[in-house]
């Protein structure tokens, strides 16, 4: 499934050969800050910067003797270059060029991740302006409770995809870091310098201070924040799944010409891409609980971590990456039915419009219990089936007495309760566009 649309930018971020190029890339500007310090020769950093390469197969071989990757393909960079080979990884020790690389490629993937979120919020922003004034009924606990608008969730999403954005951009600034500080970042056998060089060229800050490693928290927040994104995405596909179940068939995802629901009910027409991302999601959040195990090291630095985060770290962006952009797909081609929405919303007889009626009891003379016993009352005859519970408040004598018959017939009313959508919508900047109207 994700193969076929894991996008070859985010998919090729992660590949062996974008690694080993990144990785090369700190080696080599390493060696042109130990050539501006005057450590090695200006021409063996030429040398370098022109000839250095690295094959992935030689990698690999070496790799066979060697059961060190980095060490494997430092050998495999300096057979490349000849005789200057010798300076490449000069000072440094393998996370010196693993984290600053993981750095890189970590914030890079993150801003694709934030183009993918920028989409999502414009898809949610459109879909908000057409329903902000389309009816339906909001449920609490399962169950009818007052109306809203379909538009007003679409906000309720617009505004929590924001948050993620702002969350995803935040942790893309925290694993900015790089560092080349040496066995135990102390710079013992590296100067500061290289390290301000070598990040200054690839966007990165060195890290104020570290061990062996850039500490691990850093990576947490970074998995958290695609955890949170995941579990955004996983709850708006729970809502389309509940709106689209068939007594209640408020939404629906798009089903194209073709397609199969079943393979034994051809009536079928599944939720089947708000499941997926609701399993999704579950991987998403895993992977942010391993990355919070690997944040306690012991002394400076073990390799615990680095098992984990080879596959936890691609894995999650890539999931994010296809959750988010499969997600506005759907959203974008969601069969809304508002007059499915507007049956919903009546399908009780006026029993969501409860508490206007006893607040305006309330505000006829009497006291807020004197108003609940009778309304739950009348509400609980129209539960058991007696009559429709508009009928039975606009029959009742104690009602009347209060309100007057139009006085009650206003409470049921649905426009009340939705009149200051609009103010929610000039808070959160969702401005233009038109409403498909009133369900």
């Amino acid at each position: 499934m994700i193969e076929r649309y894991t996008l070859a930018r985010m998919g090729g971020l992660w590949s062996e050969k974008t690694r080993f190029t990144r990785w090369l890339e700190v080696e080599v500007l390493a060696c042109e800050a130990h050539a501006e310090l005057g450590v090695i020769p200006r021409e063996a950093a030429r040398v370098i910067r022109e000839k250095a390469a690295v094959n992935p197969e030689r990698v690999h071989q070496l790799e066979e003797t060697t059961r060190h990757d980095v060490a494997a393909f430092v050998q495999a960079a300096a057979e490349s270059v000849g005789e200057e080979g010798r300076f490449i990884h000069y000072g440094l020790t393998s996370y010196d060029v693993v984290d600053t690389a993981l750095s890189s490629l970590m914030r890079e993937a993150a801003s694709i991740i934030e183009e993918d979120l920028a989409a999502l919020l414009d898809t949610i922003r459109r879909k908000a302006l057409a329903h902000r004034d389309t009816l339906m009924v909001g449920r609490t606990h399962g169950v009818h409770a007052e109306p809203i608008t379909f538009g007003l969730k679409m906000a309720l999403w617009y505004a929590e995809t924001q948050r993620n954005l702002e969350r995803v951009r935040s942790a893309a600034r925290t694993i900015s870091v790089g560092r080349l500080s040496g066995a135990v970042g102390t710079y013992a056998h590296v100067d500061p310098f290289v390290e301000r060089y070598v990040c200054e060229r690839m966007d990165l800050e060195p890290a104020p201070v570290s061990t062996q490693v850039i500490q691990r928290d850093r990576h947490a927040q970074y998995l958290g924040a695609m955890a949170l994104v995941a579990s955004s995405i996983e709850k708006f596909a729970l809502e389309v799944r509940g709106l689209a179940r068939t007594e209640v068939r408020e939404v629906e995802e798009s089903f194209g010409r073709g397609q199969k629901g079943s393979s034994a009910m051809p009536h079928k027409r599944n939720p089947v891409v708000s499941e997926q991302m609701t399993g999704l999601a579950r991987l998403v959040r895993a992977n942010a609980h391993a990355a919070l195990e690997n944040v306690a090291l012991w002394h400076e630095r073990d390799i615990s971590h680095s098992s984990v985060e080879r596959v936890i770290i691609p894995d999650s962006t890539i999931v994010v990456d296809y959750m988010v952009q499969t997600f506005t797909r759907l959203l974008e081609n969601l069969v809304v039915y508002p007059e499915n929405m507007l049956r919903n919303l009546n399908a009780t007889g006026g029993l969501i419009y409860s508490q206007r009626l006893m607040l305006a009891l309330v505000s006829s003379g009497q006291s807020r219990e004197e108003a609940y016993r009778l309304v739950q009352s009348l509400a609980t005859r129209a539960w058991e089936g007696e009559a429709c519970f508009q009928d039975l408040v606009l029959e009742d004598p104690g009602v009347l007495k209060a309100l007057g018959k139009e006085g009650a017939r206003a409470c049921f009313d649905p426009q009340q309760y939705v009149a200051r959508v609009g103010e929610i919508f000039e808070r959160l900047g969702l401005k233009g566009g038109e409403s498909v109207g009133k369900a």
